[in-house]
């Protein structure tokens, strides 16, 4: 048997799964957002309305998330150590986790929050509450831009930008609340809208707090089909068989593999290898690989189960 290990970085004709440097925006974000905060909170205890409150209280968590994400992305760059043979990079899978339950917390606070208010609801100056909201609708949109070339590739950049764009869109609708009780006096109309908060929360929460969890646990990263990754490895010339093949993320933009090849005819040599390597890496964005070459299928190998890890 014979191991084989690569990792190829390729030009313009591949992928490149590098995490991005996103330091900048992470720093401006932040920034914008810790201002708002304090805006928007100081606005919803004078005024009363649990409108502003709640939307200030997702904003904070928001900058709480803004540095988990960007505590994940940093540490994700550490080179790798005798201990951690692969760096840290799994950091930025646990941050994007952190941020999915820091805003499970929000969204708890929130309701009971509004459902509390539902029975006295305060009277709340619809003009003040506008302006804020309005004011919350540019920071959080213009922080979500920084975000949004990454949020494609990387679920911790995505959790970043889904938490900014929904607070555009929550602060958006604050506007709309200030201006019906500006119009009807409806007083309920505040509580009502906090809940909507929820409900655009944990609609932006829920599909990220599910793939972190599964990058956590090792599952296959969605953008990579293993039947894909299967056939491209049984295709390769002289490969009688394929054996325990895994695939699994090593941060939130970078996966790895392994896999047994047998091929009875002999080993295929180095360059069978890199092309292998180079194909997994242009076709499927898998670019850290280890292949193992077994010669003979009368040898019997521990792991030829599938059920075997």
């Amino acid at each position: 048997m014979s191991d084989s290990h690569g990792h190829h970085h390729h030009g313009p004709g591949g992928h490149s799964h590098a995490p991005a440097d996103f330091g900048r925006a992470f720093a401006i974000g932040t920034a914008l957002n810790i201002a708002f905060v304090a805006i928007e909170g100081a606005a919803g205890l004078i005024t009363g309305s649990v409108a502003l409150l709640a939307d200030a209280g997702h904003n904070l968590s928001d900058v709480l998330g803004l540095l988990i994400a960007w505590g994940g992305s940093e540490l994700a760059k550490r080179p790798p150590s005798e201990r951690f043979t692969y760096g840290l990079r799994g950091s930025s899978i646990l941050a994007a986790i952190a941020n999915g339950l820091v805003l499970m917390v929000a969204v708890g606070m929130i309701t009971l929050e509004a459902i509390q208010r539902f029975a006295d609801p305060p009277p709340i100056p619809g003009v003040t509450v506008m302006v804020v909201a309005g004011i919350g609708i540019l920071i959080n949109g213009a922080t979500a831009m920084l975000f949004a070339r990454g949020r494609k590739g990387d679920v911790n950049i995505r959790g970043a930008y889904l938490h900014m764009a929904a607070d555009a869109a929550v602060s958006a609708g604050v506007v709309i609340a200030g201006a019906l009780i500006l119009f009807t006096g409806a007083r309920w109309i505040d509580p009502l809208v906090s809940l909507v908060i929820v409900a655009v929360i944990l609609w932006s929460t829920w599909g990220l707090l599910r793939e972190s969890v599964a990058m956590a646990l090792s599952a296959v990263p969605r953008e990579i089909d293993p039947a894909k990754v299967r056939a491209l490895l049984e295709g390769q010339q002289g490969v009688a068989r394929v054996h325990d093949l895994h695939i699994w993320p090593m941060s939130t933009t970078e996966a790895a593999l392994t896999v047994h090849l047998v091929m009875p005819g002999g080993h295929p040599g180095d360059e069978f290898l890199v092309r292998t390597q180079q194909a997994l890496a242009h076709d499927h964005g898998i670019e850290h690989v280890t292949l193992q070459i077994e010669i003979s299928e009368d040898i019997p190998c521990l792991l030829h189960d599938e059920n075997c890890v």
